[in-house]
């Protein structure tokens, strides 16, 4: 078959299309969580860059994981704003293409990188004297540059085989975004290779970090039960929470995706997984900055030098 090309090809972004009333009060919804994702992971990375006593292992893995929700929700937010005022939902093959490999490497990386944050508190718990020597200023460049590397590798593999695909007909993705899945179903041959690597990638990138995340808890667990003190286990288990609540809202908002019966409108399916895409990266900083002191007071510190400023 001949391939169309890509410079002709429109997508169309369905929505809820046949439901402009919930799409303009998904808009004044959505976008006022975007200001949120934007403000608290921007004022974290801030606070990070610039306060001494967050420039340890576990805020750079943080700081990491916020420049990157920041980027994962500007991939399809900004435009998805737009096709809720709009009348045309069209959108090109090229920013299509891009929207889908951005964001598809953004979700791959912090998969990788959660886990990579669990063996961070495993360290920290269950070798303190080592802690300082293991998670040294290398390594951890080393395996944040290894979750970035996995995550684009994935994108790129998917990205690639996907757009080898002849499109013909209405092209019509039912979904708010450019989603690989809803992408790949509207060519118009055999994708059983597509739908295989995808899968791969889910199990790869999905379940073996969260294999990985439950190894590490188990021996934390099984070291903070052996601290005889009470202060000592709730000193232990305060390090691991902001982790676990944000491991927890990750993948439970995926399991509940995939293991709920698909309803017979799709509606409910794509609400669940759009609000997936956009609370996860809203409460990662809500969740690490509630009860942390650390946090706590270098945004205290910031505002004191900036008050100091104003009235210099």
């Amino acid at each position: 078959m001949e391939r169309t090309n890509w410079t002709e090809i429109e997508f169309i972004l369905q929505g809820l299309s046949e439901y402009p009333r919930a799409e303009k009060l998904l808009f004044a919804t959505c976008l006022l969580m975007y200001l949120v994702i934007l403000v608290g992971n921007s004022t974290l990375v801030l606070l990070i860059l610039v306060d001494y006593h967050l420039q340890t292992p576990m805020y750079f893995f943080l700081g990491n994981l916020a420049f990157l929700d920041i980027w994962f929700t500007s991939s399809f937010i900004p435009s998805m704003l737009i096709h809720f005022l709009s009348k045309k939902k069209t959108i090109s093959f090229t920013r299509c293409v891009i929207q889908m490999s951005v964001s598809y490497t953004m979700g791959s990386t912090e998969c990788v990188l959660l886990a990579v944050m669990a063996y961070d508190r495993y360290v920290a718990i269950c070798n303190p004297l080592r802690y300082p020597i293991i998670m040294s200023k290398a390594l951890c460049i080393q395996m944040a540059a290894l979750s970035w590397g996995l995550g684009v590798l994935n994108s790129l593999t998917e990205t690639l085989l996907a757009i080898q695909l002849p499109f013909c007909g209405k092209n019509v993705i039912n979904h708010f975004v450019c989603e690989i899945l809803a992408f790949v179903k509207l060519a118009c041959t055999d994708i059983s290779l597509n739908e295989v690597a995808i899968m791969l990638g889910n199990v790869i990138f999905l379940f073996s970090p969260l294999l990985l995340i439950c190894i590490s808890y188990m021996f934390i667990l099984y070291t903070v039960l052996r601290i005889s003190s009470a202060e000592g286990r709730k000193k232990a288990f305060s390090i691991c929470s902001g982790h676990i609540a944000v491991v927890t809202v990750f993948y439970g908002t995926i399991l509940f995706m995939y293991m709920k019966p698909k309803s017979k409108d799709n509606v409910s399916d794509k609400l669940i997984a759009l609000f997936y895409g956009i609370v996860t990266p809203m409460l990662n900083p809500i969740i690490y900055s509630l009860r942390n002191t650390e946090v706590h007071g270098a945004m205290r510190k910031l505002m004191t030098r900036h008050c100091f400023w104003r009235k210099g």
